[in-house]
């Protein structure tokens, strides 16, 4: 009888691209996806289920050792407890992008405890990617209205895809450029909150094959010459258009956080405040006004 261990001792030999370690990862990864096995069912040596069908092994490592992101060979990434499509359309949702949500579920949180607080509150995400901020905070904020921005046709049908699939239909993605935002525009809302593009071109040089060579530049790159371009731009909007109880919420650069405060600042928030990710580094703003 095909057992477990096994099988995943021989998918860690073969993915010879990454680190022991990274491999080992990998392999559990692959068979959490394909059998549903946890770490716990691998190292328990878990009978394999007697009429699974076998995905190309093959090609799956082949893929891999070619630096191909593990989430575009499955097809699917987590993301706050929730599982995301994604493909070469959009950005592969991170660890530090949750920080995001737990900023905003502990500030909106608070706010629906105080009395008289039942009115929707007004969510727009800007550059929404995979859908991964808007479909996550539309299911653990229920009374939200959320809508979505982003640039590529490809990313926002990755994005209602994902809404559809996470019971967050309700949730409305348009086209939109927060570089060229009509003069007109006149919603507000009470939560703003964008993962732009913030990645240096001169950064590059440093970043892997999984990233470079497979994750859209869109989404990813900025030119040296203006790296804040895009939180000068949510900023402004987020000055004229947040409620006056609203906060902006952006992801950033570890090397610009004093920077990205400076750009909040400049544009009337009076209480700005940089958080570090779980490594120490600038990673998230909070901005009110």
């Amino acid at each position: 009888m095909a057992t477990a261990r096994p099988l995943y001792q021989q998918l860690s030999r073969n993915i010879t691209a990454y680190s022991p370690e990274e491999a080992r990862e990998m392999a559990f990864m692959l068979l959490d996806h394909y059998f549903g096995f946890r770490k716990t069912d691998v190292l328990a040596d878990k009978p394999l289920p007697p009429n699974r069908t076998e995905p190309d092994w093959f090609r799956i490592l082949e893929r891999l050792n070619r630096q191909e992101p593990i989430q575009h060979v499955i097809g699917t990434t987590i993301f706050c407890g929730l599982e995301f499509e994604v493909s070469p359309d959009v950005l592969i949702p991170r660890p530090e992008t949750e920080d995001l949500v737990r900023l905003i579920m502990h500030d909106f949180a608070s706010r629906n405890a105080e009395p008289g607080e039942n009115a929707p509150v007004e969510v727009l995400d800007i550059g929404t990617g995979s859908g991964c901020l808007a479909v996550t905070l539309a299911r653990f904020l229920p009374s939200a209205s959320i809508t979505g921005w982003d640039v590529s046709e490809g990313a926002l049908a990755m994005a209602r895809r994902n809404a559809d699939n996470l019971g967050a239909s309700d949730v409305q993605f348009a086209i939109q450029d927060i570089l060229n935002v009509p003069g007109s525009y006149t919603q507000r809302f009470d939560c703003i909150v964008s993962n732009p593009p913030y990645v240096t071109r001169s950064e590059a040089a440093q970043m892997d094959r999984n990233v470079l060579d497979y994750e859209p530049d869109l989404a990813l790159f900025v030119d040296d010459a203006d790296p804040l371009i895009f939180y000068k731009a949510v900023a402004d909007f987020a000055a004229h258009h947040l409620t006056p109880d609203g906060a902006c919420y952006v992801e950033i650069n570890e090397r610009f956080g004093s920077d990205t405060r400076q750009v909040f600042t400049e544009r009337g928030f009076n209480n700005v405040q940089v958080y570090k990710d779980i490594h120490g580094k600038d990673r998230s703003v909070r901005a009110t006004l």
